[in-house]
C-alpha cells in the first residue's frame, strides 16, 4: 500500500463536495436572513408577538412563546410545547423575524395535529443520538480487531440512522414552512411583498436541510467505499 494512501484516498472527494454544498447552503441562508432582517415589517409585530398571534388564532394557547439566549437556536420544543425563538428574533420586527416565529409555530401546529413525520422523527431522536455516538467508534473498532466485519456493519448502520432522521427531517421543515407562509397570508401578518420575503427565507433555511442530508449521504456513501468491503486495505 502506498505511504500516501492514508494521507489522500480517492473518497476524500465526496466529503469535499458534501463540504462545498453544506458551505453554499450556509452562505445563501445566511445572507439572506441577514437581507430581510433589515427590513421593517409593516405591521411593527415582533417575532413574539406574531409567534403568540398565530398560536391563539389555531387555539394553541397552551404552547408557549418564549425569549432564548443570543447564543441559542430557534426551535419548537414538542416535549414542553413551547415556541423558543432567539433573543433577535423574539424581539425583532423585521421580516425574517416574523418568518422564523411563523416557521416554529408550523411546527407547534404540525404537532397539535398529528402530523405523522413529525411524530416519526420525534420517536428517532433517541435511537439517532445513540446512533451518531457509537457509529465511528464501532467502525474504527472492528478496523482494529482485524477488520471485524460484524462491528464494522454495525458501525455503518448506526451512522445510517443519522442520514434516516435527515431524510425524515426534510418532509417536516418544508412542510412547516408551507404552514407558516399560509398563517401569515391567512392572518395578514405581512404585506403581499413582504411574504416574498418570507418564502425566500423559509426556502433557504429549508436548504440547510438538504444540503445536510446529501452531506450525510455522501459521507455515508464513503464509509462504505472504505469499510464495507468486507476485506483489510492492505490486502
Amino acid at each position: 500500500m502506498p505511504y500516501y494512501y492514508y494521507y489522500w484516498d480517492p473518497t476524500y472527494f465526496l466529503v469535499l463536495i458534501g463540504m462545498a454544498i453544506c458551505l453554499g447552503a450556509s452562505a445563501l441562508v445566511n445572507s439572506t436572513m441577514r437581507r430581510y432582517s433589515r427590513v421593517r415589517n409593516c405591521m411593527g409585530l415582533t417575532g413574539g408577538e406574531a409567534a403568540r398571534r398565530i398560536l391563539n388564532n389555531e387555539g394553541l394557547y397552551n404552547v408557549q412563546v418564549e425569549c432564548l439566549n443570543r447564543s441559542q437556536g430557534d426551535h419548537y420544543d414538542p416535549r414542553s410545547q413551547a415556541v423558543r425563538l432567539s433573543y433577535e428574533n423574539y424581539n425583532g420586527v423585521s421580516v425574517t423575524a416574523v418568518s422564523v416565529a411563523a416557521h416554529e409555530c408550523g411546527h407547534a401546529i404540525q404537532h397539535a395535529k398529528g402530523y405523522a413525520p413529525l411524530s416519526f422523527r420525534t420517536a428517532l431522536v433517541p435511537i439517532v443520538n445513540i446512533g451518531s455516538t457509537l457509529g465511528m467508534p464501532l467502525i474504527l473498532l472492528g478496523v482494529l480487531l482485524s477488520w471485524n466485519q460484524t462491528l464494522i456493519q454495525i458501525g455503518i448502520w448506526a451512522f445510517a440512522l443519522s442520514l434516516l432522521f435527515q431524510i425524515v427531517t426534510l418532509p417536516v421543515e418544508f412542510n412547516a414552512s408551507s404552514r407558516a407562509v399560509a398563517k401569515v397570508d391567512q392572518y395578514g401578518l405581512l404585506t403581499d411583498q413582504e411574504r416574498t420575503g418570507c418564502r425566500k427565507v423559509l426556502t433557504a433555511a429549508a436548504l440547510t436541510y438538504v444540503a445536510a442530508a446529501a452531506s450525510s449521504a455522501l459521507q455515508l456513501l464513503r464509509l462504505v467505499l472504505l469499510f464495507g468491503g468486507g476485506r483489510r486495505r492492505d490486502d
